[in-house]
């Protein structure tokens, strides 16, 4: 199923990402939010990488996912730290909330889970539409010229009396569609038997810089910067890695 963590997947996540493993992240968006008082959402939230420190440092954050594995494993992290769980199933082109929010945050290059460019305009606008008048959205997006990169890889993790693979093969690049589809296949074993399979669909849709400036601003926003690898002052330079767009949503 196309971009659906489910069980395996999530497991994988969660061993690979767990709770508090930055790549820059988790401070960049503690550092962008300071001062904020208001609720922050963040939309796709996973497993709570993000989240849960960021809970945990006394922002007022919940947030959603589609997939129920994932929000699971979010709630359990949670209850271990003594947290409310403020997570719940919902998805990128239908979420609502009674409230509106200060900020929403969109780490780790999510947005791009929607591959068709007229509901990725209508998420921005649903972004631009819960946010309070001069709230802010920050979101990652990966660089272009990752859809030249079609290296295949293999990795494993140990979990208890299993061993998790995840093999990962690009299958299909379309340049004039800005999309990618890979084909990630997870398998668990144990004492070298296998016991348990899953195939994901994993499809995404990047975007050039100017290209979600204009999208940004077709959206009601305003105010708009790039940041490149998690550098407040540091902008889209030609090596960066990652891109992170600030916007300010208009009245």
């Amino acid at each position: 199923m196309e971009n659906r963590y489910g069980t395996l997947a999530s497991w994988v996540y969660h061993l690979d990402k767990p709770i508090g493993r930055s790549f820059g992240d988790i401070e960049f968006y503690r550092d962008r939010l300071a001062g904020c008082s208001g609720p922050v959402l963040e939309p796709a939230a996973g497993n709570g990488r993000v989240l849960i420190p960021l809970l945990e440092a006394g922002f007022d954050i919940r947030g959603f996912d589609a997939s129920d594995e994932m929000v699971a494993h979010c709630r359990a992290e949670c209850a271990k730290r003594g947290l409310s769980a403020p997570v719940d199933i919902q998805r990128f082109e239908t979420f609502s909330y009674p409230e509106r929010f200060e900020a929403i945050i969109v780490p780790a290059g999510s947005f791009q889970l929607v591959t068709e460019p007229e509901a990725a305009l209508g998420v921005l606008r649903r972004f631009h539409e819960a946010l309070c008048p001069g709230g802010r959205l920050l979101l990652d997006l990966d660089p272009l010229a990752s859809l030249a990169d079609t290296s295949r890889t293999t990795r494993h993790w140990r979990d208890g009396d299993s061993l998790l693979t995840l093999s990962e093969q690009r299958v299909e690049t379309c340049f004039q569609r800005q999309t990618m589809l890979s084909h990630l296949r997870y398998e668990q074993w144990r004492d070298d038997v296998l016991v348990a399979s899953e195939l994901q669909l994993f499809h995404l849709r990047l975007w050039g810089v100017l290209e979600m400036e204009l999208a940004l601003k077709a959206s009601g926003f305003k105010e708009i910067r790039v940041h490149g690898d998690y550098g407040a002052d540091a902008g889209p330079g030609p090596e960066a890695v990652s891109f992170t767009f600030e916007a300010v949503a208009g009245a």
